[in-house]
């Protein structure tokens, strides 16, 4: 393992190391890709986790019932692997695919204004949520918002109308009483 990061601000979370796994330094990951298995992808990984951050080169992995098993370079005892649990997992936000015009990463999606039809800020974009039907948007206040509601709207084509990443907003068909 190295101890030199990437630049923290092109980094993307991509997953989340959260136990270890048998006794040759192994560790359980929760993969926030789609499919799941995408994370073995990427060969190097930053790890950071209240302040530390640490540079780590994936050997080989492996689906399991609740996520993926991980075997790190450097990495085979299991009390040190047990070190990481609680590390989330980043990449260079350069190393994402090129997604198709009009779909979007939910880290864009992040911190955008989102105003209605009428022209009523309800809030900004807090994340996101995978409901299995649709994803859904958490939309917390915000200085000037329409009221100190939050709202959950669906990340859906007939809610978003138009979604523009250089001025910051997204427009959706959404009543403000709702």
């Amino acid at each position: 393992m190295n101890a030199t990061p990437e630049k923290a601000d092109d980094l993307i979370v991509v997953g989340k190391i959260f136990s270890v796994h048998g006794v040759r330094g192994e560790v359980k990951v929760y993969s926030f890709t789609d499919p799941i298995e995408n994370l073995l992808d990427y060969p190097r990984w930053t790890l950071k986790h209240e302040g530390k951050v640490k540079q780590v080169e994936l050997v080989s992995g492996r689906g399991s019932q609740k996520g993926l098993v991980v075997k790190l370079k450097g990495l085979d005892d299991r009390d040190e692997a047990r070190l990481l649990s609680g590390y989330e997992i980043c990449i260079p936000r350069s190393l994402l695919p090129n997604l198709p015009v009009d779909e979007y990463y939910w880290y864009q999606l992040q911190g955008l204004k989102v105003i209605n039809q009428d022209e009523h800020l309800f809030g900004k974009v807090d994340h996101l949520l995978e409901t299995g039907a649709n994803d859904v948007m958490v939309v917390k206040p915000c200085a000037g918002s329409l009221d100190d509601r939050e709202r959950l709207l669906p990340y859906t084509e007939q809610c978003v109308l138009a979604i523009d990443l250089e001025a910051g907003v997204m427009r959706v068909e959404w009543d403000a009483d709702f």
